[in-house]
């Protein structure tokens, strides 16, 4: 469970950082305009992240529980 909610995060952090890259290295000699909005999409995608990497699986246990049962 752990396992996947780490390679989402991961996932979602590598698009942040191509769209980033991708925006200015290379987006931008074509439009301006579509660069800003790819990083608009792209600061939009960390807090989505950290909500994937935090979010509570169905059999899993949050803190200040006790042992299930």
């Amino acid at each position: 469970m752990y396992a996947r909610r780490r390679r989402r995060y991961f996932a979602l952090m590598t698009l942040c950082l191509l769209l980033f890259v991708g925006a200015w290295a290379f987006v931008r000699l074509w439009s301006v305009p579509l660069a800003i909005a790819m990083c608009v999409v792209a600061a939009a995608i960390p807090p989505v992240a950290a909500v994937v990497a935090n979010r509570r699986g169905p059999d899993g246990r949050w803190w200040g529980e006790g042992p299930p049962g």
